[in-house]
Order: C-alpha cells, then sequence, then structure tokens
C-alpha cells in the first residue's frame, strides 16, 4: 500500500502533503501549549514579548475553536489521502521504492501531527478542568 501510480516526476508530492500536515497541526501547538506551558512556569513576560513581536499569535488565540476545528479537517483530510482503500505504487521498482518512502514519510508525518494536536487539544481544552477538579488551583 502506498502512494498512487505516478511518474516520476510527481513524486515529491505525497512529502508536500506531509509537510503541509505537519504545519498546520504546529499552529495548535504553538497558538495554545506554548504560551501555556511558558506561563505555568513562570514566564509570562516570555509570553507577552512573543505575542508582542508576532502578533498573529493572538488572532490564533482568540479564536482557538477554530484553529482547531480547521486543523482537525486537514488532518482529517490527510488520514483519507493516507490510508482510502485502492492505493497502490507503481509497477517499476524504482518508482516503488521511491513511493513506499514517500508513504512511510507522510504517515510518519502524520501521525506525529496527529500527537501533537492531541497534546495541543488536552493543554488548551481539557488541562485545567482536570486541575481543578483535582484541586491542583
Amino acid at each position: 500500500m502506498g502512494a498512487p501510480d505516478m511518474d516520476a516526476g510527481k513524486m515529491a508530492r505525497p512529502r508536500k502533503w506531509g509537510w503541509l500536515i505537519l504545519l498546520s497541526s504546529t499552529t495548535t501547538l504553538v497558538c495554545c501549549v506554548i504560551p501555556i506551558v511558558l506561563v505555568s512556569l513562570g514566564l509570562g513576560a516570555t509570553v507577552a514579548s512573543l505575542y508582542s513581536t508576532v502578533p498573529f499569535l493572538s488572532s490564533l488565540g482568540l479564536h482557538k475553536e477554530w484553529t482547531f476545528a480547521l486543523t482537525a479537517l486537514v488532518l482529517l483530510a490527510a488520514a483519507w489521502a493516507l490510508f482510502r482503500p485502492g492505493r497502490a505504487c507503481p509497477a517499476d521498482p524504482d518508482l516503488a521504492k521511491a513511493c513506499q518512502s514517500a508513504d512511510k514519510w507522510n504517515r510518519r508525518l502524520f501521525f506525529g501531527s496527529v500527537a501533537l494536536w492531541g497534546i495541543s487539544f488536552f493543554t488548551a481544552y481539557l488541562l485545567l478542568p482536570i486541575a481543578l477538579w483535582l484541586g491542583v488551583f
């Protein structure tokens, strides 16, 4: 099971998909997890400096529901592209090897992105309620 039949000139395309997936899930990490962790460590001034230096972060943070929803949609589209039935690598041995390598890296990037998204979701939406329920704060 690999990437769909394609000629040698299009072999780089699956990797671009993988990097797009990773980049989109990293936005949730940057908007929500890093600031929460830094503030928890007492580095609130660092977060304030980060937000003043990179102003679009505050937009991501203010609209985190949309950020997470759009990222989840990208991850769902990527899951469909990676795991849909009927995918096959070309019969040519060189193309098949490149296809299998691209497929392997795309799956690694996908699962890494899903892990980043899950950590970000947990930190942004579940960590505080759980900490309050446990009486940590």
